[in-house]
């Protein structure tokens, strides 16, 4: 199984988590990788630190997530449904891989995100139509109102669908103090082993 975990920057949670992992199974393969991050950052000072005081050693450089990693990748669990959500929209194409954490090592909301996936797919294929056939008719102001019309219905039911999820959000440490990250850690830490518990079942 290779398994790769998605957050922001790609220096807090996500290398968190693939430490931890990594700590937990040798075995697995396991990456990580931001939504916005640069190449080869390192990561966080307090990541490493609290990391540290788990007798975890750290050499991490970021990166951004692109369809090689997503090809390589079994399933990407992500930090927060806002990352998923990105990853559906950005990468179409590998939509039954993506999860959150906290929902993949749990059963809820499965059917919601079910109808989600498929709403995602049919709103992106009616953008595209509409824009094909419409590019050169109208101004690009012009464009934009009539689309936003045009989904409105869409949107709505997206709308509706994503307020009635539960939070699957891991929270993001980022600009907080140490015992801030430490929370992070802790968090993580609990779903990771949810993660390992279900993969030696």
């Amino acid at each position: 199984m290779k398994i790769l975990f998605v957050c922001t920057g790609n220096t807090c949670r996500s290398p968190m988590a693939e430490a931890l992992l990594k700590e937990k199974m040798p075995n697995i393969e396991v990456k990580s990788a931001g939504i916005f991050a640069a190449k080869n950052q390192r990561a966080s000072h307090h990541t490493i630190k609290v990391l540290e005081e788990k007798g975890i050693t750290l050499d991490h450089q970021s990166q951004p997530v692109e369809e090689k990693l997503l090809h390589w990748a079994d399933v990407v669990l992500t930090m927060t449904t806002g990352h998923k959500q990105s990853l559906m929209m950005q990468f179409p194409n590998f939509q039954d891989k993506y999860y959150t954490l906290k929902e993949f090592v749990s059963d809820s909301d499965k059917k919601v995100w079910e109808e989600l996936k498929s709403l995602y797919a049919d709103y992106e294929l009616k953008r595209s139509q509409f824009i094909q056939q419409y590019q050169h008719k109208l101004k690009n102001d012009q464009l934009e109102e009539k689309l936003e019309e045009y989904l409105h219905p869409e949107i709505e039911k997206i709308n509706q669908l994503e307020s009635s999820l539960i939070n699957y959000d891991i929270s993001d440490p980022f600009g907080g103090d140490i015992s801030t990250y430490q929370k992070t850690l802790d968090e993580l830490e609990d779903y990771i082993m949810l993660l390992i518990k279900k993969y030696k079942k």
